[in-house]
């Protein structure tokens, strides 16, 4: 599955930003059945895991970012998001998304780079 992540940038302390993960070449019924995630990786860190939402639209959230962060989906148009409140300085780091089910596997998105400057 080819992912289309955008949204990211420079930002100061306390602002937002909508991070949009797309998925325009495959079909609807197939979207739906992923188990959608956000992961983040940050210099010299391993890549975490922050954000899941999974085809019936639970959610579950690194501890360190509930409360701030909100995991979503939206099938029409085959897109994922998430949408970061109130950032701090050490959220940055190069977000990614991934798509995960029986139909396609596991599939990443190229990563987009979130800087949050105090």
């Amino acid at each position: 599955v080819q992912l289309q992540a955008s949204g990211g940038g420079l930002v100061q302390a306390g602002g937002s930003l909508r991070l949009s993960c797309a998925a325009p070449r495959i079909i609807t019924s197939v979207f739906n059945s992923n188990t959608i995630s956000w992961h983040r990786q940050a210099p010299g860190k391993e890549r975490e895991l922050i954000a899941t939402i999974t085809p019936s639209g639970g959610t579950n959230y690194l501890d360190s970012v509930e409360g701030r962060f909100t995991i979503s989906r939206d099938s029409a148009k085959k897109k994922a998001y998430l949408q970061m409140n109130s950032l701090k300085p050490e959220d940055t780091a190069v977000y990614y998304c991934n798509f995960q089910s029986r139909a396609n596997g596991v599939s990443w998105g190229q990563g987009t780079q979130v800087t949050v400057s105090s």
